[in-house]
């Protein structure tokens, strides 16, 4: 109709159906959009806005019918137009979200910076690393997390400190935690400590390298493990044997262990 222009026609009943349809759209979607954020389901604050934005393309119909009879000013092709991009645009970013639910997206990071900091309000957690978080539906969080402790602690206290771990994180969150991995930490070893030091020094000097954690040295077996955030574009096998070749050098007479890990949160 740009290109070959038609007369527009509009009746009254149209333009008070069209009005009818703009005002059930917005009720229908600030409560379905209410809802979802009530009980902190995405599809349903989606379902809201979708109808909303629904709201404001029918709104554009129902000004252009009313600049018609007003002025005799026919708008309606390129406001058909202007509709179309929205629509588009809405189908792109509902792909998006979609591809991004079933391949698996980052965790917030607001959301996992806050797990850690409840963790390690814990007065014995040196650290918390490698928070991986699930969701099955409103209200329905699961995650795992290592933790960093001391040497020195029993099993026992381990347990309880992970209970309350739990407890905290629930009572704070809704999160789950699931499973809480522990990495032991030297603390009465002053040459550990020393190697701590250093390999980190030597792994952090690799840009790929975006954290060292989870390190501990038995300096009495020779072993040495660690974990090593990757970043995305590194190959993650010549990495790990770029670690395994320059730390070896440093220290030959070692067993060493060196986990990669993914960058999957903040």
């Amino acid at each position: 109709k740009i290109i070959h222009p038609e007369a527009a026609e509009y009746d009254t009943a149209a333009i008070v159906i069209i009005s009818v349809a703009i005002a059930v759209k917005l009720v229908l979607g600030l409560y379905v959009k209410k809802q979802g954020k009530i009980v902190n389901s995405g599809s349903l604050v989606a379902s809201g806005s979708d109808a909303m934005f629904d709201a404001v393309l029918s709104a554009s119909v129902l000004a252009s019918a009313i600049v018609f009879l007003i002025w005799g000013v026919s708008l309606e092709a390129y406001v058909g137009v202007v509709i179309a991009i929205f629509i588009i645009k809405a189908g792109i970013e509902m792909m998006i979200e979609t591809l991004n639910d079933i391949i698996g997206k980052r965790e917030n990071a607001e959301t996992s910076k806050e797990l850690k900091s409840i963790i390690c309000e814990e007065e014995s957690v040196l650290g918390a690393y490698d928070v991986t978080l699930f969701n099955y539906g409103p209200n329905k969080n699961y995650g795992s997390v290592h933790i960093e402790l001391p040497d020195t602690l029993s099993v026992d206290d381990v347990d309880k400190i992970t209970r309350r771990i739990q407890t905290d994180v629930y009572r704070k969150t809704g999160i789950i935690l699931t499973g809480i991995g522990v990495y032991s930490h030297n603390t009465s070893n002053d040459e550990a400590a020393q190697m701590r030091n250093a390999v980190q020094k030597a792994v952090m000097t690799h840009d790929w390298a975006l954290q060292m954690h989870g390190f501990y040295a038995d300096t009495e077996n020779k072993t040495l493990r660690f974990d090593v955030v990757l970043s995305f574009d590194v190959d993650r096998k010549e990495a790990v044997e770029t670690l395994y070749k320059e730390i070896g050098a440093m220290y030959p007479e070692y067993n060493m262990t060196i986990i990669p890990d993914t960058d999957v949160s903040d």
